[in-house]
């Protein structure tokens, strides 16, 4: 198989994903990233259709791109207009980039109903379009849209098309399933059928409505495609793009196509939690490869393989990927799993069954009251350590007390008095927050901070409430999950109790203390 030229849509189709916006900067630290991952063609948006994306292709003029080639991304000319004068067109070479991708229709019924203009006059737009791109010294892809939906309605059309932009020079033709309609199979027939009769060479585009983009990318590269386009994370409109990560994973480790460097490939996870990031997106845990759950094993039967050889439960070495394996405890597991997490926290239990089968228990017992660790390895570890008599308290609640307020213009707020002592010194203090929890997170990390000064770098980023049996109603037990962050890591803590805020408490509790725990082995 040929060298595939991995081609990143996410500065423009993932940008159209629900509740993603991206500022001029945040493209360009993503640029950037996927420069450093090795894609061969970053399409960084449409010129001329928002000031955003005049700003950035201008900005990105000073980006010393090592790997990767920034592409512009426009439509064709529209009907009855000259190429040489459509504000499209030349809102695209304003852009300056070497490459530029238009897309054009393929599907009849869009030239009927959408642009309202005959079959002939659309090749005309295509064939136009293309000439003149090339013409003022770029490169051309084409972006068949809706070629898929096209090729199944009107074959000879469709066909005519991509012949259109072919003749007229297009570099490339990249066959699309804009609405992600296409079933696998259909995609790999109906793409080696092109590949009979066009000689361009042949790019996929799929989007992910039926849950098939990546399966239809890797089919459609099988049936003779050179160029795979994608999101990283498959972020996209409605249901998402192709997941790039995926394909990459999948083309590197299945098919053998050398489309990245293994070093590059070991950034993988990093990526993909980078572009999340700046997207304000949390990372799928179940997305393939690079999820946190990707390698993660909870039942006892499984662990005991995986302990024995990996290969029994893994289709791939976690780390070639970037990404690590996970032993999961809960009241499933068995002592193996005990002391492979126990060694994990650097605790050697050796072979001491009886103090496995303690954290067993004591693990079992928390989580028939409630409980859920594999979401909450912090507390977890806290758990084993203080079951083992291997953790000392950093400080010890003398008292607190939450008062939320609503005023008379309609505003709540609320206020955490604390008391903590630590050593043989109380410190009393208050804090004021948005919520009861955000009060108190607020009033604990003051209290300690002259004690433990490191403990300003953390901060909450993530809470979460779950109402473990909906039928007790306001006396229902509730499990609290809270995820804290640091200059250089993330982690959770958990808390249950009839009272949300006793439990907001016992996970915040357990924050701090792993971060002080964390900072005193540095």
């Amino acid at each position: 198989m040929n060298k595939i030229e991995l081609y990143d849509t996410t500065l423009r189709d993932g940008a159209q994903s629900e509740g993603i916006s991206f500022s001029v900067a945040d493209k360009m630290k993503v640029c950037e990233k996927l420069d450093e991952l090795g894609v061969h063609f970053i399409e960084g948006g449409w010129p001329g259709a928002n000031p955003k994306d005049m700003e950035f292709f201008k900005k990105a003029k000073s980006l010393n791109l090592k790997n990767s080639e920034l592409v512009a991304f426009g439509s064709t000319r529209h009907a009855g207009t000259e190429a040489s004068r459509d504000k499209v067109l030349n809102a695209l070479l304003g852009a300056g980039t070497k490459t530029i991708t238009i897309f054009g229709k393929s599907w009849d019924l869009h030239v009927k109903d959408v642009f309202k203009c005959d079959l002939g006059e659309n090749l005309l737009m295509i064939e136009d379009s293309v000439k003149f791109l090339k013409s003022m010294g770029r490169t051309v892809f084409f972006d068949a849209e809706h070629f898929f939906d096209g090729y199944k309605a009107n074959k000879e059309y469709a066909i005519k098309c991509i012949k259109a932009a072919s003749l007229a020079g297009a570099a490339r033709i990249v066959l699309c399933d804009t609405n992600g309609g296409t079933v696998t199979s259909q995609v790999f027939e109906i793409v080696e059928e092109v590949k009979a009769v066009i000689h361009t060479p042949l790019g996929i585009h799929a989007h992910n409505d039926c849950d098939m983009a990546v399966a239809n990318s890797i089919a459609a590269i099988q049936a003779g495609c050179i160029q795979a386009h994608g999101t990283i994370n498959g972020y996209g409109e409605r249901c998402g793009n192709a997941n790039l990560v995926s394909i990459i994973a999948t083309l590197k480790l299945k098919l053998g196509v050398d489309c990245i460097s293994g070093i590059q490939l070991k950034e993988l996870t990093e990526v993909a939690r980078f572009v999340a990031e700046v997207c304000n997106m949390k990372l799928d845990d179940r997305q393939p490869y690079v999820g946190n759950s990707a390698f993660a094993h909870k039942a006892g039967v499984h662990i005991n393989a995986i302990l024995k050889n990996p290969l029994t439960y893994e289709h791939a070495e976690p780390g070639i990927v970037g990404n690590r394996r996970r032993l999961l405890i809960s009241e499933l597991s068995g002592k193996s799993t005990i002391l492979m997490k126990a060694q994990e926290m650097n605790l050697n239990l050796g072979k001491d069954t009886e103090k496995s089968k303690k954290i067993l228990k004591t693990l079992q017992d928390l989580e028939h009251g409630g409980y859920h660790f594999e979401s909450a390895e912090a507390s977890l570890e806290l758990l084993i350590k203080r079951v083992m008599k291997k953790f000392k308290d950093f400080f010890e609640l003398e008292g607190f007390r939450v008062i939320i307020e609503k005023r008379k213009n309609g505003k709540m707020s609320s206020e955490a008095t604390i008391k903590l002592k630590v050593g043989k010194e109380i410190e009393h203090t208050a804090a004021q927050g948005d919520g009861p929890v955000n009060a108190l997170d607020s009033a604990i990390r003051k209290a300690l901070k002259k004690f433990y000064p490191r403990i300003g770098e953390m901060h909450l980023t993530d809470y979460k409430v779950r109402v473990l049996d909906e039928k007790q109603g306001t006396a229902a037990r509730v499990r609290v999950l809270i995820q804290s962050q640091d200059k250089t890591d993330s982690w959770w803590t958990i808390g249950v109790s009839e009272n949300i805020i006793d439990a907001s408490w016992q996970a915040l509790v357990d924050s701090v203390e792993y971060k002080l725990l964390k900072d005193s082995k540095a």
